[in-house]
């Protein structure tokens, strides 16, 4: 398991957006040399945690329970041939690429070492909105990467450093209950009645979909 990149996006504008400025930063492209990754801050007020890395709506992105974004290169491949084109490193708007880990099927609250120094936590699946469709230039594309599940993991810093393309990616820590990423998105997405069973992540549960399956165990009378 290694990260075979490191991917920065710049603000630039687009028509597709949602933004108010017509700014987005979801356009990452790989980098050499190490970078710096630290926890940003909470959510509305801190962006990426990989510095360098542009989050244009903070209402929706950054914050420390999604700091980083992580994707799989194997996915990427599987894409790239259902969708007969090239899918180069960082164009799902993934601060990191990967090879050999399985990112999607993560458990929730795994976590993970990147090089020597930094460690991470997965908190969550990412979903698609009309920015990312926009920038595939992909019809349907939302409900498309929906259909599929393979999400790519957000993840909060726990121990910040540096990292750089090659560094190895170890598992250091495993729940032991088995709320995957694909899981928790399915609970949030499509499969609402998953809900109760991401409750049993607790704290390391990105505190959005907590919330969220609290409130429906309430509504059902749990």
């Amino acid at each position: 398991m290694k990260l075979l990149s490191v991917n920065l996006g710049s603000p630039r504008p687009v028509p597709y957006t949602e933004q108010p400025d017509g700014l987005t930063g979801i356009d990452k492209r790989p980098v050499d040399g190490p970078v710096r990754v630290a926890a940003p801050g909470p959510k509305g007020v801190g962006g990426s945690g990989v510095a360098g890395d542009a989050v244009c709506h903070l209402r929706h992105h950054g914050g420390d329970d999604q700091a980083v974004y992580a994707f799989a290169r194997e996915d990427l491949d599987d894409w790239e041939r259902e969708l007969d084109r090239s899918l180069g490193n960082g164009c799902f708007g993934e601060n990191l690429t990967t090879v050999g880990l399985d990112v999607s099927g993560a458990l929730i609250g795994e976590r993970w070492r990147i090089g020597s120094e930094v460690v991470l936590e997965v908190t969550s699946g990412r979903i698609p909105c009309n920015t990312f469709q926009g920038h595939l230039g992909e019809r349907g594309w939302v409900k498309r990467f929906t259909r599929k599940g393979a999400t790519g993991a957000y993840l909060r810093v726990i121990e910040p450093g540096s990292i750089q393309a090659g560094d190895p990616i170890e598992i250091v820590h495993r729940p032991e209950h088995s709320v995957t990423v694909a899981m928790e998105f399915r609970a949030v997405t499509t499969e609402r009645e998953l809900l109760p069973q991401l409750l049993v992540a607790g704290a390391a549960l990105h505190p959005e979909s907590l919330a969220k399956a609290r409130r429906y165990v309430a509504a059902q009378g749990g």
